[in-house]
C-alpha cells in the first residue's frame, strides 16, 4: 500500500506517539472484552523491541470534554501491562498538560506511558462541534481549543503512529491534527500494523476480489446503510440482506411485513432502489415472526415461522430456515465475502439462529478458500461469540471506519499519513 507503516522506521531511542483504539467495554470497572489492546499488541511491541519510548493514546466513550473517573482508562493501563508483563504508566487526569510532558520527557527505552482518555480534553472532538455550526467551521474559541491540544499532544512525542482504525473516519485532534503538527516539526507519520491491515483488506476486498463478491447486510435501519448498499451494488456480485432493514425493502417490494420495523421515509427510495439492483439482491422469503416483544428486557411472545407475508401484527425478528438455506448456498459459492450487520435480534437465543446460520456459512467458505471480511461491531461481536472469529480471514475493529471506507468516503487520518 502506498502509506508509510511503522515497518518502515528506525524507533531506537525515539519517543513515539501512537494513536491506539483501546474503546473495551467495562462492567463495574473490569474490562469484559479485551481484543482492541490485544490488536494492538503487534505495534506496540514493535517501539518497545526496537529501543523506543511509547506515548499512547486513546478514547474510551464519550465523556463531554471532561474528566470522568468512570471513562478513565485505568483498566486499559492495567490490562496493557498484564499483555506486556511490564509496567505501563497512566497519565494525569490532565491529558496532556505539564504533568502528562514531564512523564513523556521522563521515559526510558521500552518503557510505555498510557495518557488518559482523550475524551477528557474539549478540544479533542471539536471537529465534530463544526459540522453542527451553521457554517460549517469552529467559532474562534472552539478552534482555540482544539489547536491547544493538538500542540501540547504532539510536543509528547517525535513519531506519529495511527493504530486506531476504528476511528478512522473522525477527523478528531488525537487522530488528524497530532499526525499534521508532528510531521510540520519534520517527524514521520505513520500507519501500524493494525491500520495497515485493515486498509489492506478492505481494500482487496472491493478493488481486486475474489469472485464472485458477495455482501452480506443486517442491522436495524437500511438509512444507515443506502450509501453502503449503492456504492456495493457496482462492485458485487450479490447482496445478501437481513436484519430489520430488510422488511423497508420488502415494503417497496410490496410484500406484507405486518408490524415489522419500517423506516417509511425510505420506501420510496428503496424502490428506485430495488429497480437498480436487478437481480443482485436478494431479500428473506421466510422469517421468524412474534406478536409482541419487548426490546429492553429481550423478551416476548413465542415465536412462529410466516412465509414470505407477515400478517399483523406479527414482527420479523430474524429470517426463517428456508432464508439461511439460500443465503448459506450463496455464501459458499462465494470467493470473498464482507458481513456487516446480524440477520436479526441475535442478543435473544430464539433469534440468533440466522446471524449464527450465516456466521457458520461464512466460516465453511474461508475454510475452503473463500476470503472473509467480517465488518467489525454486531457482526465481529457475534463471530467472537459464537467462538468463529479465529476461522474468519479478517476481523475489522471499526464497524463505522469499516463501513465509511467500503462506501468510498475520505478517510481524513489516513489520507494525512506519510507515503511510500
Amino acid at each position: 500500500m502506498p502509506t508509510k507503516t511503522i515497518a518502515d522506521l528506525d524507533l531506537q531511542g525515539r519517543t513515539v506517539l501512537m494513536r491506539v483504539d483501546f474503546n473495551v467495554p467495562l462492567q463495574g470497572g473490569r474490562i469484559t472484552d479485551d481484543r482492541r489492546i490485544q490488536a494492538a499488541l503487534p505495534s506496540i511491541r514493535r517501539v518497545l523491541e526496537q529501543g523506543g519510548k511509547l506515548v499512547l493514546m486513546s478514547h474510551l466513550g464519550r465523556p463531554d470534554g471532561a474528566y470522568d473517573p468512570e471513562g478513565s482508562l485505568r483498566p486499559c493501563a492495567q490490562r496493557l501491562g498484564e499483555l506486556l508483563d511490564q509496567p505501563v504508566l497512566l497519565g494525569p487526569p490532565e491529558v496532556a498538560g505539564d504533568e502528562a510532558a514531564a512523564m513523556a520527557a521522563g521515559l526510558r527505552a521500552g518503557e510505555v506511558l498510557l495518557l488518559e482518555n482523550v475524551r477528557f480534553d474539549a478540544g479533542e472532538t471539536m471537529p465534530d462541534k463544526a459540522k453542527k455550526n451553521p457554517d460549517k467551521k469552529l467559532t474562534a474559541q472552539q478552534q482555540e481549543l482544539h489547536d491547544r491540544f493538538v500542540a501540547n499532544l504532539a510536543r509528547l512525542g517525535e513519531v506519529y503512529v495511527n493504530d486506531a482504525f476504528g476511528t478512522c473516519h473522525r477527523k478528531h485532534a488525537s487522530m488528524y491534527g497530532v499526525a499534521r503538527s508532528i510531521q510540520a516539526k519534520g517527524g514521520p507519520a505513520v500507519a501500524g500494523y493494525l491500520v495497515e491491515k485493515e486498509i489492506r483488506y478492505l481494500h482487496e476486498a472491493v478493488a481486486e476480489p475474489q469472485r464472485p463478491l458477495v455482501a452480506i447486510l443486517g442491522g436495524a435501519k437500511v438509512s444507515d446503510k443506502i450509501k453502503l448498499i449503492s456504492a456495493l451494488l457496482t462492485k458485487v456480485d450479490r447482496i445478501l440482506i437481513g436484519g430489520a432493514m430488510a422488511y423497508t425493502l420488502l415494503e417497496a417490494r410490496g410484500v406484507e411485513v405486518g408490524g415489522s420495523r419500517v423506516e417509511k421515509d425510505q420506501v420510496e427510495e428503496m424502490k428506485k432502489l430495488l429497480v437498480e439492483a436487478g437481480d443482485k439482491i436478494l431479500l428473506p422469503v421466510d422469517h421468524v415472526v412474534v406478536e409482541q416483544f419487548d426490546f429492553k428486557t429481550r423478551t416476548g411472545g413465542q415465536p412462529t415461522i410466516a412465509a414470505a407475508a407477515i400478517p399483523a401484527p406479527g414482527m420479523g425478528m430474524d429470517i426463517g430456515p428456508q432464508t439461511r438455506e439460500q443465503f448459506a448456498a450463496a455464501i459458499r459459492a462465494a470467493g470473498t465475502l464482507i458481513w456487516n450487520g446480524p440477520m436479526g435480534v441475535f442478543e435473544a437465543p430464539e433469534y440468533a439462529a440466522g446471524t449464527r446460520a450465516v456466521a457458520e456459512a461464512i466460516a465453511a467458505a474461508t475454510a475452503a478458500g473463500a476470503v472473509s471480511i467480517i465488518g467489525g461491531g454486531d457482526s465481529a461481536a457475534a463471530v467472537e461469540s459464537l467462538g468463529l472469529a479465529s476461522q474468519m480471514t479478517h476481523v475489522s475493529t471499526g464497524g463505522g471506519a469499516s463501513l465509511e471506507y467500503l462506501e468510498g468516503k475520505a478517510m481524513p487520518p489516513i489520507e494525512v499519513l506519510d507515503r511510500t
